[in-house]
């Protein structure tokens, strides 16, 4: 009865020892943490107050949101300063992972195009915007960063946003012959034309897009049950 009630008590003396160990060791991982937080936030802001001041010409606006660099510039400058950011010692951003756009319908410029480069060599990720409207030209980017070709294909073919001195501006995933951008805000969902194989002609066709569905005013109160059934 001694033994055990010994090995019960050196048990409970382990249990509290591990614990205490492990909340002491969550501590310094989160004082760890914090300080690295505090120590990124700070780098960022040193690296975007340093490259306003080297190209203020080219950059309208820099912001930080959730430890990212945001960078504003114009159209006619998005070239110069993607160009710089390639290539400058303290940059290198070598790679484009992503290019997209954003349509706001209600702004008078109503596209933001954003490009997200990467730098390999330091680890690091900076977000370009440049703001237009519909007839406002972009320049292209391949000459820098050969792997955009398709990237700015896709967003002609989305948008309509026009990259000059591409090589190959065509659209890349719609059909030829395709009427309208389908990401813009002002495009309808079911498009203006439609598909489809014609057994007659033996092959596919293209014919402006009926709906085989009269329009109804749908009260959206119920999936199952109509506003009409719920008043009796």
């Amino acid at each position: 009865m001694t033994n055990n009630c010994a090995s019960t008590k050196k048990q409970r003396l382990l249990f509290e020892l591990t614990h205490f160990y492990l909340r002491s060791q969550k501590k310094i991982v989160d004082v760890v943490q914090t300080k690295n937080s505090y120590e990124s936030a700070l780098s960022q802001e040193n690296w975007a107050t340093s490259l306003k001041s080297l190209v203020p010409f080219w950059i309208q606006n820099v912001i930080i949101i959730k430890n990212e660099i945001i960078v504003y510039t114009s159209p006619k400058h998005l070239y110069e300063l993607t160009y710089f950011l390639c290539n400058h010692t303290n940059s290198l951003y070598k790679t484009v992972p992503d290019l997209t756009a954003i349509d706001y319908p209600e702004n008078k410029e109503r596209f933001e195009v954003v490009y997200n480069l990467l730098s390999v060599t330091y680890q690091h990720r900076i977000r370009i915007k440049t703001i237009i409207n519909e007839t406002t030209p972009v320049p292209s980017l391949v000459p820098i960063f050969n792997g955009v070709n398709w990237m700015e294909r896709e967003t002609w073919d989305m948008f309509g946003i026009y990259f000059y001195n591409h090589p190959d501006l065509r659209r890349i995933l719609t059909d030829y012959g395709f009427d309208g951008f389908p990401l813009t805000k002002n495009f309808p969902l079911s498009g203006y034309m439609e598909v489809r194989y014609d057994d007659e002609q033996k092959r596919v066709v293209n014919e402006p897009l009926e709906m085989s569905q009269e329009f109804r005013n749908f009260d959206m109160v119920s999936p199952w049950v109509s506003r009409s059934n719920l008043d009796h």
